[in-house]
């Protein structure tokens, strides 16, 4: 039996600073929208970590040095595929906010997060960032039939 799992390897990483953070608002042509943290997909041969300081770059105007990795997100696609999202925290920065074809980035007090218009899952996604003892969010459902259970581990 093959050990080997086919997976969508992707990031996001909330930028802070002062109790604000740096939060996308996502076109709704780009699927996924609302408001949500900068990040995408890991191109081939780059690490996970060169992967979320261009994407951040590209997609805020920000270059972000020394991002964290905080925890992941992950779940498994009907297909049996793994679709996982290492998550990130930085603090360093350089740069001019800049918004992009992605969507319009700013500045949010983190206290207001809760009252946006978030991108789905962010709710629990933020657990992760936000609360040391959690570095996990999966998601699970026994078949296509069930709603989606959530775990934080």
């Amino acid at each position: 039996m093959s050990r080997e799992i086919k997976a969508e390897l992707t990031n996001m990483c909330m930028i802070y600073r002062d109790g604000e953070v740096v939060v996308q608002r996502r076109s709704p042509e780009k699927g996924w929208p609302g408001v949500t943290f900068p990040g995408g997909h890991v191109e081939p041969g780059e690490s996970i970590t060169q992967s979320v300081i261009r994407e951040v770059y590209e997609e805020t105007g920000l270059t972000i040095t020394h991002p964290l990795l905080c925890g992941i997100k992950n779940w498994i696609e009907d297909d049996g595929s793994r679709y996982i999202v290492f998550l990130y925290k930085c603090s360093t920065f350089s740069g001019e906010l800049t918004s992009s074809e992605e969507g319009e980035v700013f500045w949010a007090n983190r206290a207001d997060l809760p009252g946006m218009n978030l991108s789905s899952g962010m709710e629990e996604t933020f657990e992760v960032f936000f609360r040391e003892d959690i570095s996990e969010l999966s998601y699970f459902r026994e078949d296509r039939e069930n709603d989606w259970q959530i775990v934080l581990e």
